[in-house]
């Protein structure tokens, strides 16, 4: 956890530094592709993810570790092969995992935040799954456990991998000649995301494509057909938490509501998107069927909402840098505590983003916890006993938000009824 810790807190401020860079890039070559509210909502879908991580709130069904202790054949310890072979692995695992999301209806619940956002930049790529607790594909890394790949070396070498990933989400790089034969390109991942009939299921690869290409799935992007993002059933929400849920939450109502007694037990394996006749006929959902002609997900503004939820999500930030800077000074049970006023912080300002009238019950609720955390804890987890200052601090923001978010809810209905 505190390793993991340590290492975002270098790549975090980079991550957030080219989300940044791509918007201004945008702004001056006159193709904006990164809406405010949008950036927000995957950055912070990105946070909420880390988050879990660090907790360690996952459950690993095989490890990798067991599986090397179990079958290693040789044992291929050092040097450049050993990380070779891991990327390789790791890669391949990563194609197969995502081909299995996109394709099964209970997986998909994992990877539909990825797609969810209807813009195609850097910041939807740090739009990562908190709904998965279970980790079940670490058996596709056999062949590396086979080969007696040690379990430190996969350690080092799949955050590198993941990170790799990031580049590639942006709609500023065209096609990069050569390399497309062989890497994930830009150009190619704006198939994966795009929801065209053409394009849909596309693109699986992580860093290499060759998969995608020997496995026949691969799809290149054509110039008569511009990709349109987002997913086929809208999520129309910019929180992280209810997007998580939406797909899993739909199959269990499913599962309840048909007739069928199959079909309680099958609709959790069928392909993505397939429902019981009887359920389909009856609950019917608001589906994309023309990506030409559809509006993209936005919610009604101003400058004053706008700012305070940039205010918010900047004191976030610093929330989370101090995190994890002192995980092993906050230690357990606390970290937990402040996981939890993390998600809590974030559920609050995103339901305002959404224009929800009972944000400011979120908002009074994030701020209970935190005036009982800055009490509790020695002065927020520690951080008073060098830095009296942000006792007060915290205590006057804690006591003060839930009014501002009142005000403007009222501020923002009443220009709403003017117009």
């Amino acid at each position: 956890m505190e390793a993991y810790g340590k290492i975002l807190l270098i790549a975090m401020p980079a991550f957030l530094l080219l989300v940044l860079l791509e918007k201004w890039w945008g702004w001056k070559k006159g193709f904006e592709t990164v809406r405010t509210m949008d950036m927000i909502s995957s950055l912070t879908s990105g946070i909420t993810n880390v988050t879990k991580d660090v907790l360690g709130l996952s459950i690993v069904v095989i490890s990798y570790e067991w599986m090397v202790n179990h079958f290693a054949i040789v044992h291929i310890s050092s040097g450049f092969w050993v990380y070779f072979i891991a990327f390789m692995a790791l890669d391949l695992t990563g194609y197969l995992v995502h081909r299995i999301d996109h394709t099964i209806n209970f997986f998909w619940n994992a990877h539909l935040i990825h797609h969810s956002s209807e813009d195609y930049n850097l910041a939807c790529a740090l739009r990562q799954s908190i709904s998965t607790f279970f980790r079940l594909f670490t058996i596709f890394l056999l062949p590396a456990a086979l080969l007696g790949v040690p379990a430190q070396v996969i350690a080092v070498v799949a955050p590198l991998h993941l990170f790799a990933q990031f580049w590639y989400h942006t709609q500023h790089i065209n096609k990069m000649g050569w390399l497309e034969h062989f890497i994930v390109t830009p150009s190619h991942h704006r198939v994966h995301h795009a929801l065209n009939p053409e394009y849909i299921d596309k693109n699986y690869g992580q860093i290499f494509i060759f998969w995608d290409k020997w496995f026949g799935t691969f799809q290149e992007e054509l110039p008569s057909i511009k990709p349109v993002y987002g997913i086929t059933v809208p999520v129309s929400t910019w929180n992280p938490f209810k997007i998580n849920f939406m797909h899993i939450s739909l199959l269990i109502k499913d599962a309840w509501r048909t007739k069928h007694i199959a079909d309680k037990f099958r609709i959790w394996f069928m392909p993505t998107g397939w429902r019981p006749a009887d359920v389909e006929k009856e609950f019917p959902l608001e589906k994309i069927t023309d990506p030409y002609h559809f509006k993209k997900y936005e919610t009604p503004t101003n400058k004053h909402v706008t700012s305070w939820v940039m205010f918010q999500f900047i004191l976030l930030i610093g929330f989370i840098i101090y995190f994890f800077g002192n995980i092993g000074k906050i230690g357990n049970p606390g970290i937990f505590y402040y996981g939890a006023f993390v998600f809590l912080f974030v559920y609050a300002y995103t339901e305002l983003m959404d224009g929800n009238q009972f944000a400011w019950l979120w908002e009074t609720s994030k701020s209970i916890v935190g005036l009982v955390l800055l009490f509790q804890t020695n002065e927020w987890f520690g951080a008073g006993a060098n830095w009296h200052v942000v006792t007060y601090i915290l205590a006057i923001y804690f006591i003060t938000a839930p009014m501002i978010v009142k005000k403007l809810l009222i501020h923002k209905t009443q220009s709403a009824l003017i117009q």
